[in-house]
């Protein structure tokens, strides 16, 4: 995939090195950039107005424990950040733009968190003589195992992907991303846009984190008809605020957002929170408007059920119903929903799929995505066949270990409802070897239904045409039980083990590559199969294997982190 940089101001091209050997107060930045210790392992970082840079350069040691910074700027506090500013050693640089805080006297008062007893003393946080000014940031990829072909953040963390729409021709994705680190915290809405869900433009952070907290998943429409007062097309979003409070309460509140230029930049409503409950796990907001009802449908995760809400303008909810007690899978916090209407196969009906994404609980273990299919009638979602649900019991989206957070594009073109999920499992995901970023997209995919041997219906997922005739996927033919067996040139191997009596395909990366950072990692993921399989497609990039078996009838994504891209297949009976 052709490299994408920031574009205008935020053009990022530059080398670091001429920073690390050089104390900060001893140097050309002295005038501009201050540190001053305080008591009790706090420093106060001064960055003039007359700062002309850019960026302050933070350097990060992943090993380190967090260290709380709060800024300061024009009187009043901005952001409460948590970093691991390096101690010991740099293990990469990540920039905290001044743009925003052009002309201001800047103040970060960081709490360097540091364990006396095998640090050292004062002398081993080394933080202090690497920090610096810079008009630029280096992007230059360094990693080997980052994706050619999906969607990935330029540097630093991301997990779930957020608030997707589609308008005027292009794509575009919203995720979680901590641009301070390369493990999950300090929640913003990253953002990169696409024309064909291949090749990926990244743009600037489309929603800080404020006073009301970090900015957590959520999702966004296109106001065509201005329901919400804020012009015609413009662009909604609603997300979940999440901040703690000084006794250690977490509170988790639904806030809107509005853009009026597609997307790019977003005003947050002046009168946030638009909802509100009483209950710590409240988040991950899911809306579409309903034209039966001709409201906004709004659908909430809510501990471990959903609480489904409905609106005239988006500012004002009413809850109609709740779901989920006693059905599917309950190992785990209920999150990221959606909910979307998909056509009978073989008639002219319909039926109700409400996606719901749980941590941990999955069939391999961590996170995974289950669903229930049913009816829905503007108030209340009902399941079809009760009875699949009871007791735990759980239909899944993707088989695999590295697929969750799945919820779809609003306003996509066609009619369509197309999905896109995090790549990653939630019981290794801090620790993959990555460093300089961490995370990806799966392929998008369409959802369907379709009948299994038993005549009921299942959920099933097809690669989105767009990735059709370039020659990203293989095609596998088989007939009866076999191994389809992926390779490179250093014998590493990824299996997948179809078993036709027992009806089961299975994954298998006990021999795929590096696997020591995670016990979890090298586990068997092994799918139910509802038709005999016939023919796969599998999607082979630098770190993962999507496999799509009888056209997306059975699913299963994983991770793998191999010496090099697997360029053999062979079939074994």
């Amino acid at each position: 995939m052709k490299k994408r940089i920031f574009s205008g101001s935020r053009r990022l091209i530059m080398a670091v090195a001429a920073i690390v050997t050089m104390p900060a107060w001893n140097n050309a930045w002295a005038q501009t950039l201050r540190i001053a210790p305080l008591a009790n392992d706090n420093f106060l970082i001064r960055v003039s107005p007359e700062t002309k840079e850019k960026f302050l350069l933070l350097p990060i040691e992943e090993a380190a424990p967090e260290s709380q910074v709060r800024v300061v700027a024009d009187n009043a506090q901005q952001r409460l950040l948590n970093i691991r500013m390096a101690l010991t050693k740099v293990d990469y640089y990540l920039p905290f733009s001044l743009d925003e805080f052009r002309g201001m006297e800047l103040s970060l008062y960081s709490h360097i968190n540091i364990d006396r007893s095998n640090r050292g003393g004062v002398g081993s946080e080394i933080w202090r003589n690497h920090i610096g000014l810079s008009d630029t940031f280096d992007t230059t990829n360094r990693e080997k195992f980052r994706p050619t072909y999906h969607h990935a953040p330029e540097y630093a963390w991301m997990n779930d992907p957020n608030g997707m729409f589609y308008k005027d021709g292009v794509w575009h994705l919203y995720y979680q991303y901590n641009p301070y680190g390369s493990m999950w915290g300090n929640m913003h809405w990253g953002h990169s846009t696409s024309r064909d869900l291949i090749n990926w433009d990244h743009h600037p952070i489309a929603l800080k984190q404020d006073m009301h907290g970090a900015i957590f998943s959520g999702s966004c429409i296109v106001d065509h008809n201005n329901t919400a007062g804020f012009g015609n097309d413009a662009v909604i979003a609603m997300y979940t605020a999440s901040t703690q409070t000084p006794w250690g309460y977490d509170l988790q509140t639904q806030h809107i957002a509005y853009s009026t230029d597609g997307g790019y930049t977003f005003h947050k409503y002046e009168g946030n929170p638009v909802l509100t409950a009483d209950i710590p796990d409240f988040r991950d907001p899911n809306m579409f408007w309903m034209e039966e009802t001709q409201r906004w449908i709004l659908v909430m995760s809510a501990g471990q059920e959903m609480r489904i809400y409905s609106s005239p303008d988006m500012k004002d909810w009413t809850e109609e119903s709740r779901f989920g007690k006693g059905l599917g899978c309950h190992d785990g916090v209920w999150e990221c929903p959606d909910l979307m209407k998909l056509p009978l196969p073989g008639s002219k009906g319909s039926k109700w799929v409400l996606i719901c994404n749980i941590n941990p609980g999955g069939p391999s273990g961590g996170s995974a995505t289950q669903y229930f299919i049913g009816d829905f009638d503007g108030h209340r979602f009902t399941v079809d066949n009760a009875g699949r649900y009871e007791d735990g019991k759980s239909l899944w989206q993707d088989y695999g270990k590295d697929h969750y957070a799945t919820v779809s594009f609003s306003d996509a073109p066609d009619r369509r409802h197309t999905m896109i999920g995090w790549m990653s499992n939630w019981q290794y995901a801090n620790v993959v070897p990555t460093m300089q970023y961490r995370s990806a997209n799966t392929i998008c995919r369409e959802p369907y239904l379709y009948k299994g041997s038993d005549r009921l219906l299942y959920l099933g997922s097809r690669p989105s045409p767009e990735y059709t005739g370039k020659g990203l996927d293989r095609e596998v033919k088989i007939k009866g039980s076999c191994s389809v067996i992926l390779s490179n040139a250093q014998g590493e191997e990824f299996r997948l083990i179809y078993d036709e009596k027992a009806m089961t395909l299975t994954a298998d990366r006990s021999c795929s590559g590096e696997k020591a950072f995670s016990q979890d990692f090298d586990v068997k993921a092994v799918a139910p199969v509802r038709n005999r399989i016939t023919g796969m497609r599998i999607f082979i990039d630098n770190s993962s294997v999507e496999v799509f078996a009888n056209n997306g009838e059975v699913v299963i994504t994983s991770l793998v982190f191999p010496k090099s891209r697997y360029n053999n297949i062979r079939i074994e009976k």
